[in-house]
């Protein structure tokens, strides 16, 4: 395949800006002459290639790759990007338009037209990787195109979730020139889009180097003319990095402990914490298919043991909260049907469950979690549960681990008999926290048909364009999963940026999804 960056070298100039004086929650800003602004984060990505990813390399593409629809500053709703114009072009929500920009080109000068859109979406099911993000899109039947710049999306159901679909950095748009049609790239440590930013060089779990994209033509606002993200294996190196200035902001993965010495005065000196409400959450996972975990009767008792509060309060200092659904608080729908069910632990209770399903031997379930994804308490927090399960004398949990890579393809396959995992939102519904753990196939890789949620439930939601009127639906499926106890729901996180003093814009860099926009990201020109 003829590969054009062989031979055209994007060359991006890093220079002092003009920056707009606006409100934000650490100060105004203003010009940035001082060299890339350098952004600190455990969560380094697993790939560049958009088709291999439903994870937390989304941090990166959101910034290198550009979608038909994103989010500007403080919207939950999904507004144009490559795209001039979006919407239905129907009442029963199956159809959906897209009118591109025109003169849209990827960051190597190539043309960024429908075909390339609609190049993209397919690409991503044709490959259908195991770790891809395919199973947003099950409610697609086909891609059209009409001329260089509309694309039809054509919906096999009604859907309203489509445009936060089509949104999320699983759309990325890629150059068909780079990235094969029917496997994935290799990585090769480039990256070729149409994002604010291009990536000028990328050294796996080190750093990745982003620079204006001169070619960029969308909705982003950039405030800085480069940015540096730098990848940890710890909360408390980075911090060290964030306190010694060698770095200027942190985001994903900042320990308990760290959040809680950023918030003390007198050892927080030229730093600044925001916190806001985040919709991360935390949960574990039953393999229906195992001897013991797949008995309704031992998921219940489990769910009647363990202490929400005490994970939260005792191991997370505070910084989450206890969560008892999969939904979190803030979404519409949002219940608390796991309290309801079992209400405070309480073994004797627990021991009555099992009992009356005829089990009266110690359980013995093994726990598995990954090493490093989802922060330096993971291990704790497991050890913590076999310590509340244990205790009530009706269990004995063996913990392992593996690192994240491993791990994955070890769920996938059926391996465990019980796996924590964690889930940053794709879009801000209550669907994008039900429907990717349910059905044949779902992004946990055991089928957990769940009929009356994936028949009726969904579907029937999925009509209803105000998502305000969807409550019912949600609270109804929320019951249904809490009687199977398949899914069980541990914590929601909270949002912490931390910075140096002299950063502007941390609070409104993130997007609903918590994904962070480095293009807000600035530095103050006066004190």
């Amino acid at each position: 395949m003829f590969n054009r960056n062989r031979f055209l070298r994007s060359i991006a100039a890093i220079a002092s800006i003009s920056l707009a004086t606006g409100c934000s929650l650490f100060s105004d800003g203003g010009g940035d002459d001082q060299g890339p602004i350098v952004v600190g984060t455990t969560s380094a990505p697993s790939t560049l290639d958009p088709a291999a990813s439903w994870d937390g390399s989304w941090e990166l593409f959101r910034n290198v790759y550009q979608t038909l629809l994103s989010y500007s500053e403080g919207s939950t709703a999904p507004e144009p990007d490559a795209a001039e114009e979006c919407s239905f072009t129907d009442t029963s929500n199956t159809t959906y338009s897209c009118e591109l920009r025109e003169g849209l080109k990827f960051s190597d000068g190539g043309k960024l037209d429908a075909e390339a859109v609609k190049y993209s979406v397919d690409r991503i099911l044709k490959i259908k990787a195991d770790t891809g993000p395919w199973g947003l899109l099950g409610s697609l039947e086909r891609v059209e195109t009409r001329g260089d710049r509309q694309v039809l999306f054509h919906l096999k159901t009604p859907d309203a979730t489509f445009p936060f679909v089509l949104a999320t950095p699983a759309l990325s748009i890629v150059d068909p020139d780079e990235y094969p049609a029917d496997k994935l790239r290799e990585d090769d440590g480039h990256i070729d889009g149409s994002g604010p930013y291009t990536l000028d060089s990328y050294s796996e779990n080190d750093k990745a180097v982003l620079v204006r994209n001169e070619q960029y033509k969308g909705s982003a606002e950039r405030r800085n003319s480069a940015v540096t993200i730098r990848y940890f294996q710890d909360s408390a190196s980075m911090v060290k990095a964030l306190r010694d200035k060698r770095i200027d902001v942190t985001y994903r993965g900042l320990a308990a402990d760290d959040v809680v010495s950023l918030q003390i005065k007198n050892e927080s000196a030229g730093l600044q914490l925001v916190e806001g409400s985040g919709m991360d959450i935390s949960y574990v996972v039953f393999n229906p298919k195992d001897a013991w975990a797949g008995k309704t009767a031992v998921r219940k008792a489990v769910a009647q043991i363990v202490d929400r509060g005490a994970i939260a309060h005792k191991i997370y200092k505070d910084t989450v909260d206890p969560l008892y659904s999969m939904v979190p608080t803030g979404l519409t729908g949002h219940t608390t049907a796991y309290f309801d069910t079992f209400g405070d632990p309480d073994a004797e209770q627990a021991r009555k469950i099992l009992e009356e399903a005829g089990i009266t031997e110690t359980v013995p379930l093994t726990f598995w979690y990954t090493t490093d994804r989802y922060g330096s308490e993971t291990a704790v927090v497991f050890k913590e549960l076999k310590r509340q399960l244990e205790a009530s004398g009706l269990f004995t949990i063996t913990l392992k681990s593996r690192p994240w890579k491993t791990y994955v393809a070890g769920y996938q396959k059926g391996e465990y008999q019980v796996f924590g995992r964690g889930w940053s939102p794709d879009f801000p519904d209550p669907d994008n926290f039900i429907a990717p753990f349910v059905g044949n196939e779902n992004a946990l890789g055991t089928p957990y048909p769940a009929t009356e949620i994936t028949g009726t439930l969904l579907p029937r939601s999925r009509r209803e364009s105000d998502r305000g009127q969807v409550v019912r639906d949600f609270e109804e499926a929320q019951r249904l999963l809490v009687e199977d106890a398949r899914l069980l729901p541990l914590w929601q996180g909270k949002q912490y940026v931390a910075a140096s003093e002299d950063i502007s814009g941390g609070a409104q860099a993130l997007d609903p999804s918590s994904i962070m926009m480095m293009w807000q990201l600035h530095r103050k020109t006066s004190w």
